[in-house]
């Protein structure tokens, strides 16, 4: 009983160390920030901190932020969106309605990387996969900033679009 009660407080502490590493990085310490995502990756991988599949979501998507090299990022973005697709609910079923507001935003960061590394039509698909999952969100600072990068990076991209009707 209290191995499950330290491994849940554990398991609770996580979205906090990311938060404060995500900080971090907000504040200019890049390197600081990717070593202390990298340690509570290693630590959520080998169960020290639980190794919730949202967890592994949020430390790829904030690991990615911080690297340096576009195909690094391209890596961490894909497994960002692999662990999206394996959060399930209470019922054991896929809680895609629970994540469904993550997937804008990581499809958009794989369209980003994929322009860095120059595959525009690999970025282009990501795109459009964005796009598609940005029409449900609704209005108000994430949902509008969502739907503003997916207008910018169309822009660079040449692709049409950029989001629903009404979307500024």
């Amino acid at each position: 009983m209290a191995g499950a009660r330290r491994r849940a407080s554990e398991g609770d502490a996580v979205p906090t160390r990311i938060g404060q590493a995500v900080m971090l990085h907000r504040g200019g310490d890049r390197e600081e920030a990717r070593n202390r995502l990298a340690e509570l990756w290693r630590e959520v991988h080998d169960g020290r901190a639980g190794g919730d599949p949202f967890h592994r979501c949020a430390l790829a998507h904030y690991i990615a932020d911080t690297q340096d090299d576009p195909a690094d990022e391209l890596m961490w973005d894909l497994l960002a969106l692999a662990a999206a697709d394996r959060i399930v609910g209470a019922d054991g079923r896929p809680a895609a309605t629970k994540v469904r507001a993550f997937y804008p935003s990581l499809h958009l960061n794989l369209a980003a990387d994929y322009a860095k590394l120059g595959q525009r039509e690999a970025a282009r698909g990501q795109l459009a996969l964005a796009r598609a999952s940005a029409r449900g969100l609704a209005r108000g600072p994430y949902g509008d900033g969502v739907h503003a990068a997916i207008r910018r990076l169309a822009l660079r991209l040449g692709a049409a679009g950029g989001g629903p009707p009404g979307h500024r």
